[in-house]
C-alpha cells in the first residue's frame, strides 16, 4: 500500500510540476512542443534569401517527389506538421511560411495577391532545385495553389485543396455573413481573447492546446494584425474562378462539413470547375482538416496519389 501511495504521490508531483512550468514559462513549453512535433514529422526548420530579397523560413523533410504544402490566412507552416508526420515517409515535403506570415519576411509595401505569392513560391522552388512538384493548400494556400497550377500547368502535377478560398459564387458562409453585417473579421486577432475565438471559429474539433500556449501562439498574430488586415482586403478582390475553370490538373478537394469560414457547398462548385477532380467531405470537421484529422487527411491524400499512379 505504501508503494502505491508513493507512486501516486510521484505522479501527482510530476503533474503539478508540469503545470507550474507551463504557466511560468509558456514560451519555452510551446517552443518545445512545436519542436517535438516537427521532429516526429522529420521536418527541419530552414531559411533562404531569394534574389528578389524575399526571406523565406520553411520546414523540409522526407524523400521522394516534391510536395509543397501552403498554409492559410493568418496561419503558418506549423499548421501542417501533424499531417506531415504521415507524408514525409513518402514525399520530399516543403512547408514555407508565406511572405507576410510566420517567420518569413513581411515587407509592408509588398504585393500580397495570389499571383505575386505564386511568383515568390516558384522562385523558392527553383532555388531549392525543384522543377516540378505536387501542391497542397489550405484555405488561402489552396487559392494560391490553384493560381500556381493555372500559371504553370506543366510544373504542377497534382493539387490537394483543403477548404480552399477564392470561389466567390458559393453560398454565403458564416464568415461572410459576419463581415457583411458587422464589418468585424473573426479571422483577425488583435489580442489574446480574439485569437482564442478565432481558434474556435476555424475548427470544429481542434487539437487540445492549453490556454497559456494558445496565448503564446497569439503573439505572432497580434504583431501582424495591421498587415493581415491589408492582405485580407487584397485577397477579397482576387477571385480564383476566372482562371481555375477548366484546369485539368488532377485534384483532390477536401472539405469539412462544419466549415464556418467557407461554405461546404463550395466543394461541389469547385468540382464542377475542375474536370479532373474528386471531392471528399469530412463529417464533423471545420475549416482545417489537416489539424483536426491529420491521420485521416494524410491517408485520403496517399490513396489519391496512389490512384494517380495507376
Amino acid at each position: 500500500m505504501r508503494t502505491v501511495k508513493t507512486g501516486l504521490f510521484l505522479v501527482l508531483a510530476v503533474l503539478v510540476a508540469g503545470i507550474a512550468v507551463l504557466y511560468l514559462a509558456p514560451e519555452k513549453v510551446t517552443a518545445a512542443a512545436v519542436g517535438f512535433e516537427r521532429g516526429l514529422a522529420g521536418l527541419e526548420r530552414k531559411e533562404i534569401d531569394l534574389p528578389d530579397g524575399s526571406h523565406y523560413v520553411y520546414l523540409e523533410g522526407g524523400k521522394g517527389e516534391a510536395l509543397m504544402l501552403l498554409h492559410g490566412f493568418g496561419a503558418n507552416k506549423d499548421n501542417f506538421i501533424r499531417v506531415a508526420r504521415f507524408l514525409t515517409p513518402h514525399y520530399h515535403v516543403i512547408v514555407p511560411d508565406h511572405i507576410g506570415f510566420g517567420e518569413s519576411g513581411r515587407p509592408a509595401e509588398a504585393d500580397y495577391r495570389t499571383a505575386a505569392q505564386v511568383q515568390r513560391l516558384r522562385a523558392l522552388a527553383q532555388a531549392l532545385g525543384i522543377d516540378t512538384l505536387d501542391l497542397g493548400g489550405s484555405s488561402m494556400g489552396g487559392h494560391i495553389a490553384m493560381m500556381y497550377a493555372s500559371l504553370y500547368p506543366n510544373e504542377v502535377k497534382s493539387l490537394w485543396l483543403l477548404d480552399p478560398g477564392g470561389i466567390w459564387s458559393a453560398p454565403r458562409s458564416e464568415l461572410r455573413t459576419i463581415l457583411a453585417e458587422t464589418k468585424e473579421n473573426p479571422l483577425l486577432a488583435k489580442d489574446e481573447e480574439a485569437f482564442a475565438r478565432t481558434f474556435d471559429f476555424v475548427m470544429s474539433d481542434p487539437p487540445f492546446i492549453p490556454r497559456p500556449m494558445l496565448n503564446v501562439m497569439a503573439q505572432e498574430r497580434i504583431r501582424n494584425y495591421r498587415l493581415e488586415q491589408r492582405i485580407f482586403e487584397d485577397l477579397s478582390t482576387d477571385s480564383a474562378e476566372k482562371y481555375v475553370t477548366g484546369l485539368g490538373t488532377p485534384t483532390l478537394i477536401v472539405w469539412g462539413d462544419q466549415d464556418r469560414a467557407i461554405h461546404v457547398a463550395t466543394a461541389e462548385i469547385l468540382h464542377g470547375m475542375l474536370p479532373n477532380s474528386r471531392v471528399m467531405i469530412m463529417p464533423g470537421i471545420g475549416h482545417l482538416p489537416m489539424l483536426e484529422r491529420p491521420r485521416q487527411s494524410a491517408e485520403d491524400y496517399l490513396q489519391f496519389r496512389a490512384r494517380l499512379r495507376k
